[in-house]
């Protein structure tokens, strides 16, 4: 059995920042889960374009309000609020904003795992898993 405080783990390496938002990695690759689970916080007010072409990730809104966009798809707009899920199960290349007041929370996990290294690439994806362990 795996247990982990989200308190205790967010000052470790564990917990990886960049461009107005944190993301502490409760389970990874090396877990042997098949998924990493993530709490990722998104800044108030910030804006973030992601394309995770390697990955599979499914989101839960736990606090906060926002907007998910999908870029490939005619910029359809869906709100996010607490309560509400989005899966990315075509890799889709989209833009989240956190909406001003508070920041937004939200549980992640991603097929295939992270490891704990990767970072966003320009395109705002990760690298597939065979690259990182080429590094």
């Amino acid at each position: 059995m795996i247990v982990r405080d989200f308190n205790e783990l967010k000052n470790t390496d564990r917990s990886v920042s960049n461009e107005r938002w944190t993301s502490v990695r409760m389970l990874l690759a090396d877990d042997n889960m098949n998924f990493s689970f993530h709490i990722t916080t998104l800044e108030a007010g910030s804006e973030h374009e992601f394309h995770y072409k390697h990955h599979f990730e499914s989101v839960y809104c736990m606090s906060g309000t926002g907007r998910i966009i999908e870029l490939d798809n005619n910029n359809v707009t869906h709100e996010i609020k607490p309560g509400v899920m989005y899966a990315l199960n075509l890799n889709d290349r989209h833009r989240l904003i956190a909406d001003d007041g508070a920041d937004l929370v939200m549980a992640c996990c991603f097929n295939p795992p992270v490891t704990g290294k990767e970072v966003h690439r320009e395109d705002g994806s990760y690298a597939p898993a065979d690259e990182l362990s080429e590094a």
